[in-house]
């Protein structure tokens, strides 16, 4: 996929070292799961992760993310199909049938404040909506997180509902819940 500035393209073996500087930035990691990511947790877990998806779906996936400019490498951006239920979105289970496509990114900080995320964003959006056929797109972010909750609305997606989770090891500013977005398809056509 190619944007204005980026080009969106397939995980492949030679990403370790572009996942090993995004997942091991302790600022991207804070409203994920704190931590950072080891070279060892990105070739054992991270990469095959990510591969997986494009192997089980055509359409569907995490893309790397680089400028067409001078390819530097900017993070990923992801859409995949998840199945509703009356849990919170991020205990929404993926399935095969794309009627919902959840929408994710994670930056590298070099990136932040570039507008890279919000053209990414609207350019999954499009292609869920335009391309795939999906009904709607949702995402989540933590409440705190407004960097990635301008990002949402800038895309077309917008707030529905705040949800407040237990989690064993909660992040700073957990207390806050976690923010649920939606856009429909028609919603997205009516702009």
């Amino acid at each position: 996929m190619i944007t204005d500035r980026l080009e969106l393209r397939r995980f492949d073996a030679g990403d370790v070292d572009n996942l090993v500087a995004l997942d091991g930035d302790t600022e991207v990691m804070r409203y994920l799961d704190g931590g950072t990511q080891t070279r060892a947790e990105v070739e054992s877990s991270v990469l095959p992760g990510l591969l997986a998806y494009h192997d089980r779906y055509d359409d569907y996936g995490y893309w790397a993310a680089h400028t067409r400019s001078d390819r530097a490498f900017v993070g990923w951006f992801a859409l995949y199909p998840v199945r509703p239920t009356d849990d919170a979105m991020v205990f929404w289970p993926e399935t095969d049938d794309a009627a919902v496509l959840s929408l994710g990114y994670r930056l590298r900080r070099t990136a932040w404040g570039h507008g890279y995320a919000t053209e990414g964003a609207r350019a999954l959006v499009h292609r869920a909506f335009e391309e795939l056929g999906a009904d709607e797109v949702v995402a989540t972010t933590m409440a705190v997180n407004t960097g990635s909750r301008r990002v949402l609305e800038k895309a077309g997606l917008r707030y529905v509902r705040t949800v407040h989770l237990r989690w064993d090891e909660p992040l700073a500013g957990n207390e806050y819940g976690d923010v649920e977005y939606r856009l429909s398809r028609d919603a997205y056509r009516k702009g």
